[in-house]
């Protein structure tokens, strides 16, 4: 079983060389996408024996996740894990996926925050709570998911099972591209419990998508059009989501590029 550790990083100095230090612990094969980074990220993420992807600019999150399941293909691995580099993801924690991993019974092992709570976990920012489970909840009505948390980036991928989608989406909004086509193609998806941690509440998005309203409305955006992809799998999905959608015509049209543009890191 070969898995792959896949970090995508930007601008992460302060915490990329114990994280990488830390993940070696627990695996041999490691890849980093640097995402542009304009801090000492890249010199300090030379000096790791790790796989390393470079963009000459930001490009957004969905990008690098991307670059990570076409590396983990390229290469053949059967199994792609992906994790932050803010310490937000806890390296320990790769066991409890290695784990999922040998059961064999998903092809989707997908960390949830929500599952399970301690007291000294943090409380995420308002406005992220918020989006998170109102997203989440679309997902589950749409698709018929039954998942909890629908942003974390901390997850196992089968590389043969994802080798089946097209995804596209540069940006924040990747997650909602990744479960309609998840679900369009019935890949088996199980939620593992990661604890909830923010080091950071005041984190940019980028541009507008640092207004929560900006946010959300492009989240719904990107979700509604990927539904309207698969027709024959969520006609009525896809036909209420497109509804919904805020905006129409070339003025909707604009303003989600705009979005997408600001969706980097």
């Amino acid at each position: 079983m070969r898995i792959l550790i896949a970090i995508p990083v930007y601008n992460e100095a302060r915490y990329v060389d114990g994280v990488l230090d830390e993940v070696r612990r627990y695996a041999d094969d490691i890849l980093v996408i640097d995402d542009g980074s304009t801090d000492d990220t890249p010199v300090l993420v030379s000096r790791q024996p790790v796989e390393v992807i470079r963009h000459a600019s930001n490009r957004g999150y969905g990008r690098t996740m991307v670059d990570a399941i076409r590396w983990s293909m390229c290469y053949k691995y059967d199994w792609l894990v992906t994790m932050d580099c803010d310490r937000q993801h806890e390296p320990a924690s790769l066991p409890v996926f290695y784990e999922a991993i040998e059961r064999g019974d998903a092809d989707v092992i997908s960390g949830s925050r929500y599952m399970q709570s301690t007291a000294d976990e943090d409380s995420p920012p308002p406005d992220r709570q918020t989006i998170n489970a109102a997203m989440t909840n679309l997902v589950n009505e749409r698709l018929g998911l039954g998942i909890t948390d629908a942003f974390c980036g901390f997850k196992a991928y089968r590389v043969d099972a994802v080798n089946k989608l097209t995804l596209s989406e540069p940006g924040y909004a990747f997650p909602m591209q990744f479960w309609v086509q998840a679900a369009a193609h019935r890949l088996r998806v199980e939620e593992v419990p990661v604890r909830l941690i923010y080091n950071d509440p005041n984190r940019s998005f980028g541009g507008p998508l640092d207004d929560a309203d900006h946010r959300i409305t492009h989240y719904k955006e990107v979700f509604a059009t990927e539904l309207a992809k698969f027709p024959d799998r969520f006609g009525e999905a896809a036909c209420a989501c497109m509804a919904e959608k805020p905006g129409s015509g070339e003025q909707a049209d604009e303003a989600t590029q705009q979005e997408r543009l600001a969706a980097g890191n």
